[in-house]
């Protein structure tokens, strides 16, 4: 009976060191799985519009990973310095408006070009803030992001410090409900954007670290006097 305790001993360590194993190659293999899997969608369906004559796997034996994500960079890079000329301006104006006539068409890209234009300004406060709003119920707090207060009507059906929140749905933060709250129902977090996605994609499993000071401390430096 003794003898057992070794190799029971010994199971469990093999098991730790497996475990540990898959925590430390998973993360990083999904990472160059996804990575490989867009690289390679990019390059496909940039490697269709090339002319053989400018696509090196014409001439080369071997598919040369990442040709298509460069001229797509490239690509992209060009358009938007053409777009800055007064020429191009007034390509993508005649564009818009032919784009707005459109009864279906209007809508989608409205939207969609107001959804580019929030997330990639540099001055955007949008997604700034992780707060924790009382949903669905009373009593019952959800992790949210702040987005930008309301406008227009809206502003005028809602309390003059109403601002938008963004709940998100575990583990798909892609998914979710806009509702305006006021400012004071809302109670603001330490933890960064990136934190509070990961803690929603996680179920709650990945949590953000400590960063505000101990109950004591706090109550400590407001009970010291104030200097004179």
């Amino acid at each position: 009976m003794a003898r057992s305790f070794p190799r029971l001993r010994l199971r469990e360590r093999f098991r730790t060191y497996f475990f540990a194993g898959i925590l430390v190659t998973g993360p990083i293999a999904l990472t160059f799985y996804i990575a490989w899997w867009f690289v390679g969608l990019v390059d496909g369906a940039v490697s269709a519009l090339l002319p053989d004559r400018y696509n090196p796997g014409t001439y080369l034996p071997f598919h040369v990973p990442g040709l298509g994500l460069v001229v797509a960079a490239v690509g992209l890079t060009l358009i938007g310095a053409l777009t800055a000329g007064y020429l191009g301006r007034v390509f993508v104006r005649v564009s818009e408006r032919i784009l707005n006539r459109m009864p279906v068409v209007r809508g989608l890209y409205s939207a969609t070009k107001q959804i580019f234009e929030t997330v990639l300004s540099k001055q955007s406060t949008t997604f700034r803030e992780v707060v924790l709003v009382e949903w669905p119920r009373r009593d019952s707090w959800t992790v949210a992001f702040v987005t930008v207060p309301p406008e227009g009507e809206l502003k005028d059906l809602n309390p003059p410090d109403s601002i938008g929140v963004y709940v998100p749905t575990t583990p798909n933060p892609t998914s979710g409900y806009l509702i305006y709250v006021p400012r004071k129902d809302v109670r603001s977090l330490a933890m960064t954007v990136e934190e509070g996605i990961k803690l929603v994609v996680s179920g709650g499993i990945v949590a953000p670290p400590e960063r505000r000071k101990p109950t004591k401390l706090r109550a400590a430096e407001g009970a010291q006097p104030e200097r004179r």
